[in-house]
């Protein structure tokens, strides 16, 4: 297994270029904003000098390229294989209410034998995470784990492209990479690192991912309440405070990040579901918190395997790059710090990340977390 990473931007186009002679990648790794993304010509680029190679990626918040991140950049994570084979597979979601079909119908149509992992990306505003889980995990074989991402647009909320296998832009689709190898070890971790605030209140209306009522209350008023001065600039400024939500009394419980607001019917949309009888707590960053959950999760990755990674793919919330700023990239080189000099590093900022709780759990949708998933061969 071999990997070469290439940077684009506008101004200079493609970079390191150089290294690639004699190199043909089966699989392509690409994340960028979402301008250079919709253009295409960069990946087309890519795509007539690597035309076996099949992609996998979309736009995203930020993009990560070793211990950097940029932003206005399409970053390339060029893959071989040598023991393992791939397929590409996609799915139409033209709106949130078939995300648990799309979920279903993009693992029915991987072949089952030998399959290992499943890495998926995901439209990131015109879906309802959960569900798109719920759909993958009601079909996923048993000892196949899956991993994965929800589009960004940084912190604009407008629109969210996928790559088709050919690297072209897919708008409400999502997509997803099946593994087949005896040889392939594929790991995972995701950590959060927020401290949840305030009087636990109990969801009284909802329906699906859109919540309307906190006790009795109106969800966009009581949330602004909570806001103060920050309230003028959502929904971007949601992402500053999530919720923490649990379902049930002994749940393990999930973070959810809201992606729109409602001011006529004072209603919040999350990218998963709010359930009624649930139990939600406003939550807010801890700087040195967020980088040790980014530790944690590499340190999650090293448990499930005795493997030292050749490839990690870093999936982290748009919310945490808000909130660190310029310390953006000391959770990047927290993650190197536990995975070492080895591994190669790339990913993106999403909307959204998907990935169990450990390792025998099934996958969830999770927010403001860094999710990585691991690969050796």
């Amino acid at each position: 297994m071999k990997t070469i990473q290439l940077k684009f931007t506008s101004n200079l186009g493609w970079s390191n270029q150089n290294v690639l002679e004699n190199f043909q990648p089966n699989l392509i790794f690409a994340f960028g904003s979402t301008q250079l993304i919709k253009d295409g010509s960069a990946l087309r680029e890519l795509h007539q000098k690597f035309p076996n190679a099949i992609f996998i990626g979309g736009t995203s918040s930020g993009e990560i390229l070793d211990t950097n991140v940029f932003d206005d950049t399409i970053i390339a994570s060029l893959v071989r294989f040598d023991k393992t084979t791939i397929t590409y597979v996609s799915e139409l979601v033209i709106n949130s209410d078939e995300s648990y079909d799309a979920g279903k119908k993009l693992i029915e149509k991987l072949p089952k034998e030998n399959l290992k992992h499943v890495f998926v990306m995901s439209e990131g505003l015109n879906i309802n995470g959960s569900e798109l889980v719920r759909g993958l995990r009601d079909v996923l074989p048993t000892h196949v784990s899956a991993t994965g991402g929800l589009a960004g647009d940084g912190a604009n909320f407008n629109e969210t492209y996928i790559l088709s296998q050919t690297g072209e832009p897919k708008n409400k689709v999502v997509s997803a990479i099946g593994f087949y190898s005896n040889d392939l070890k594929v790991s995972y971790g995701s950590l959060g690192g927020w401290d949840s605030f305030g009087v636990e209140r109990l969801v009284t209306k909802s329906k699906n991912n859109i919540l309307y009522e906190l006790d009795g209350k109106p969800a966009l008023e009581l949330y602004k309440s909570f806001l103060g001065e920050h309230a003028k600039d959502l929904p971007a400024s949601g992402l500053l405070f999530p919720l923490n939500l649990r379902t049930g009394k002994d749940s393990e419980p999930v973070v959810r990040t809201i992606l729109a607001v409602d001011e006529t019917s004072q209603s919040l949309t999350f990218a998963g579901d709010i359930p009624e009888g649930g139990y939600v707590r406003l939550m807010k960053a801890n700087f040195d918190r967020l980088i040790e959950g980014a530790m944690g999760a590499a340190k999650g990755t090293l448990t499930n395997s005795n493997e030292s990674p050749s490839l990690a793919v870093l999936i982290s919330c748009v919310g945490r790059k808000l909130v660190l700023k310029q310390m953006i990239e000391e959770e990047v080189e927290g993650v190197r710090e536990v995975l070492g000099d080895t591994a190669t590093l790339c990913g993106f900022y999403s909307y959204g990340e998907i990935s169990p709780f450990s390792a025998d759990a099934k996958c969830e949708l999770h927010n403001q977390t860094m999710t990585i998933t691991t690969f050796a061969e």
